[in-house]
């Protein structure tokens, strides 16, 4: 059976709220922080590594997403064996794999590599077999999506990659640097259910973006995950607004994994990732 938009939302754990807040006014309006928090396996400084599962479990996050690996002629994660290690290591330490990074795209970009399309057509098969419903396809430095044709061009591929997706059950979840309009037009021309957006906050304040008002506009029903980090700083010590990022998603009824991609400004990986946790759990039961 073919991946439905309400089976994607389901399976990341999104809800079936609006697109559109406004639309829903007071349904939504004051409802409680619902999402779970992950970490970067590549934030913890152990990128495609299984002992990222354990130091997850031990600093108290939720999930963890992991790295698909990109040396070789294979991405490393294709291995039945590493596979087994990383879902062993899961049920040993009872955390959950939130979610898969496909950051071989850094290298092979998807919008003008061949190669590119070979990965994500790759990373189904795994993401299936370590049970895990997103993979994020990252468009950053030479594969960034600067002009419209990139984006036309990278919305095809992905029309013809999204099949075996659906019928996995797998979400790919377009993390870049573009706004939220632009990556609805290019999930519009996939024709898919299967891609979605991965919505960064760092990201877009970087670039410039309202990054409260492009989730309103997204929606639960447009966002696989989220990457919450204010980089270099700690949250709560930059420029975004974390309450008002956390008041968005839970109004929307965003229901996913938020991926905490934040640096370590003293050096400890475990100290500063704490920190940052117990920061954006508080927003959270404030806003509960």
């Amino acid at each position: 059976m073919s991946l439905t938009r309400r089976d994607a939302l389901r399976l990341c754990g999104a809800g079936v709220a609006s697109a559109a807040l406004g639309r829903r006014g007071a349904q939504t309006a004051g409802r409680g922080a619902q999402f779970r928090v992950g970490v970067t396996d590549w934030n913890l400084k152990l990128e495609n590594k299984p002992e990222a599962v354990a130091l997850a479990q031990r600093i108290g996050f939720d999930g963890v997403q992991i790295s698909l690996g990109h040396t070789g002629d294979d991405l490393p994660l294709s291995d039945p064996t590493l596979q087994k290690t990383y879902l062993a290591e899961s049920a040993r330490v009872g955390l959950p794999l939130a979610s898969a990074c496909l950051e071989v795209l850094h290298k092979n970009v998807l919008k003008s590599d061949p190669l590119g399309q070979r990965w994500v057509a790759d990373s189904i098969p795994i993401a299936r077999a370590l049970g895990v419903k997103v993979v994020l396809l990252p468009f950053f430095g030479k594969g960034a999506l600067e002009t419209q044709a990139e984006k036309d061009r990278v919305g095809d591929l992905l029309r013809e990659l999204a099949p075996p997706a659906e019928k996995a059950g797998v979400v790919l979840g377009l993390e870049d640097t573009i706004s939220a309009r632009d990556n609805a037009r290019i999930m519009s021309r996939t024709k898919s259910p299967a891609v979605l957006t991965y919505y960064d906050v760092g990201n877009s304040t970087r670039g410039g973006f309202p990054v409260v008002e492009e989730i309103r506009w997204l929606g639960a029903d447009r966002i696989c995950e989220v990457h919450l980090k204010d980089n270099p700083h700690f949250l709560g010590q930059g420029p975004i607004d974390f309450p008002a990022v956390v008041g968005a998603l839970a109004d929307i009824g965003f229901r996913g994994w938020a991926q905490l991609e934040t640096d370590c400004p003293t050096g400890s990986v475990e100290k500063d990732m704490a920190a940052n946790l117990a920061y954006i759990r508080g927003v959270m039961q404030r806003r509960s």
